[in-house]
């Protein structure tokens, strides 16, 4: 017996129209399904593209900080070297000063001048003449007071730290300009 036999015939073309609209929807529910499952798989290549696109800029990016950290590290560095270097050669300036004032101060070292003329004419009363028991030969000199000749010392002290300064601060520059 058939399922058309059954059914009323009245109600037939009705049975016939909801079979085929049952059938119909059953069909577009799987296109339906099978369109999603295609389009889920193309969403999840694209996420895994961009995932893996992120993930190269990320590798990327740290390694340029890396490199960069590096650098700062190396001229971190090279500044520290120069900063040692410039307070070696301020100390041994320093103490060798010192002990050119103490040997000013015990007598062991006199400072002297050469005198720019001998003319009678310019004001000096020293003789033109060279002492007999004297062993330096040349121009006349006169010997400066023990504290005039610190104070001097004191003023080419200061001179020769601003030297150091400066030099150390070139130094800081060009180090600084050469990473650039």
């Amino acid at each position: 017996m058939r399922l058309l036999d059954l059914i009323p015939s009245q109600f037939r073309v009705a049975a016939v129209c909801v079979l085929l609209l049952v059938l119909v929807a059953g069909s577009a529910a799987l296109a339906w399904t099978a369109q999603g499952w295609r389009y889920g798989q193309q969403l999840e290549r694209q996420a895994r593209l961009h995932a893996d696109t992120l993930n190269d800029l990320s590798k990327a990016a740290a390694a340029l900080q890396r490199n960069e950290q590096d650098k700062r590290l190396a001229l971190e560095q090279r500044l520290q070297n120069k900063d040692e270097t410039h307070y070696k050669e301020l100390t041994d300036e320093q103490t060798k000063q010192a002990r050119l004032r103490d040997r000013l101060a015990t007598a062991d070292l006199r400072l002297s001048v050469v005198l720019a003329s001998t003319e009678p004419t310019s004001g000096c009363s020293m003789p033109t003449t060279t002492a007999t028991g004297r062993v330096v030969h040349g121009p006349a000199r006169a010997q400066l007071d023990r504290t005039h000749a610190q104070r001097i010392i004191g003023i080419t002290d200061a001179g020769d730290q601003g030297l150091i300064a400066l030099g150390a601060c070139q130094s800081y520059v060009r180090e600084l300009t050469r990473i650039q």
